[in-house]
Order: C-alpha cells, then sequence, then structure tokens
C-alpha cells in the first residue's frame, strides 16, 4: 500500500446532487448545505417534468431557451460558492436525465452528460430506512397540508386549509410501495452508472445534523464553514407514531 501522503489530493467537484425522495429529510439537508455558507444554494430546480415549469422556477422569460435555464440554474445553485448544489427528487429524475442528455448527445450515460453540463460532480443519496415512517409523513402532509416548519415552530411550507388527520390505511400502503419504489430506482440507477455514492440516512440526519454536514462536506471536500443551526423543524408527532405501530401490526411489516 502506497504512502497516503504521496497520494495526489481528492479534487473539490463542482457539482454535487442529492439524490433523494419525498420526507427524507432533504429540506433540512439543504438549509444545513446552504446555510454552511461553502456548498451552494441547493434546491429542487428541475423538479417538474416541464420546460416551462423551470423557467418560470428560475425566474426566466417563456422563450428562454435550454442552455441558458441550465445557465440560470448553476448560477442560482451555486449562491456565493463556487459550487453547485442540486436536490433531486426520484420522480424528477428522468426527465431531467433525458434532457441533460439531449442536451449533450455524445455523451455515452447519463453520468457522462451531467458531467458534461456541471462538470464533476458527486453524489448523495438521501434515503429514510424506515419506509412506513416515510410513507405515514407523507400521507399525514398530504391530508394536512403542512410539508415543513421553521426551527422556531412557524410554517414554512403548506398546499392546503388545515384538517384533522384521519388514520387510511389504503394511502399508507399506496405511498409505502411509491417510496419503496423510489429507492429500488436510485440503486439501480446508481448500479447502471457505476456510481457509488454518499450515502445516508434520516434518522442519523435528525439525530445528528451537524455531524452529517460535517461528513458531507468532508466528503465533497470543501472547509466546513460556520457552525450552523437546523433551520428546520420535525413534523413527527405521538399521531405519527401511532399510525406507524398501527400500520405495522396490521401489515405484520
Amino acid at each position: 500500500m502506497g504512502d497516503p501522503r504521496l497520494e495526489p489530493p481528492v479534487p473539490t467537484p463542482s457539482a454535487y446532487i442529492l439524490c433523494t425522495s419525498p420526507r427524507s429529510g432533504s429540506t433540512l439537508l439543504c438549509a444545513l448545505l446552504r446555510d454552511s455558507g461553502v456548498a451552494g444554494h441547493p434546491k429542487s430546480y428541475f423538479h417538474q417534468p416541464d420546460l416551462d415549469k423551470w423557467r418560470a422556477g428560475l425566474g426566466l422569460a417563456p422563450d428562454t431557451p435550454r442552455p441558458d435555464i441550465f445557465a440560470e440554474a448553476i448560477a442560482q445553485g451555486r449562491g456565493d460558492t463556487d459550487i453547485f448544489g442540486l436536490r433531486l427528487q426520484r420522480h424528477s429524475a428522468p426527465f431531467f436525465f433525458d434532457q441533460v442528455r439531449d442536451a449533450h448527445p455524445d455523451a455515452t450515460t447519463d453520468k457522462a452528460a451531467v458531467e458534461t453540463q456541471f462538470g464533476p460532480t458527486r453524489y448523495i443519496h438521501l434515503h429514510r430506512k424506515d419506509k412506513v415512517a416515510q410513507a405515514v409523513s407523507l400521507v399525514r402532509a398530504s391530508q394536512s397540508g403542512l410539508w415543513h416548519r421553521n426551527a422556531d415552530g412557524s410554517e414554512l411550507e403548506r398546499t392546503a386549509p388545515p384538517q384533522t388527520p384521519q388514520y387510511d390505511h389504503p394511502a399508507i400502503a399506496q405511498e409505502l410501495e411509491t417510496v419503496t419504489n423510489y429507492d429500488t430506482a436510485w440503486e439501480d440507477w446508481f448500479k447502471a452508472q457505476g456510481i457509488a455514492p454518499l450515502r445516508l440516512d434520516y434518522d442519523t440526519l435528525s439525530a445528528d445534523p451537524s455531524g452529517t454536514l460535517e461528513q458531507i462536506l468532508k466528503d465533497l471536500n470543501l472547509p466546513q464553514g460556520a457552525p450552523v443551526q437546523p433551520a428546520v423543524a420535525k413534523l413527527s408527532d405521538d399521531i405519527s407514531a401511532d399510525w406507524i405501530t398501527r400500520f405495522k401490526s396490521e401489515t405484520n411489516a
């Protein structure tokens, strides 16, 4: 084995993609990375499978060509840093990769097309081991309309008026199948592309956000930056815990 002191330094990537699925803690993680001041401003810049919605989300004119869409996303996703951060939900991925491949037809793989567009790119896979808990969280958010709270308890993202939560076994089962398929699709994609992502779990992130941020910045070869406090509060409560227990008992999950 060679002397590690003689090995070349690991280069800092010019981009990273946070590969995830809903209710896995990505909003918390994106805020931590943003607030570190060294890791760009990761958001879902390519969330909807529609170029017009990409343009609208980036504040661009309706006739903005695709190269300029990518350029604006990179500018916003870097913030005041040198690295571009992107959150990519699994349901957003197929259209995104199709567009990048179409923009770079000489690239033979999704990975090659991404690196042609964004430069050397690191992949982070944030997932949630307890899929029943993830499914329950999705159902609760859909029912209540409340998707995220700020750290002080105020509402960060609401999509519908408040309503009383109702346990719904079929809805949880459907979401369980969906989130399980999302993880399988990511794993299949990583394997097909020859990618070894940095793997992170929701529970570890939730228990130790500062340590998780430190791990990511080290993996990206970035300085640690200033101490960061979580900007997002957990939404899970006793109702969620009861639903998780009930669903698992009903299905032997």
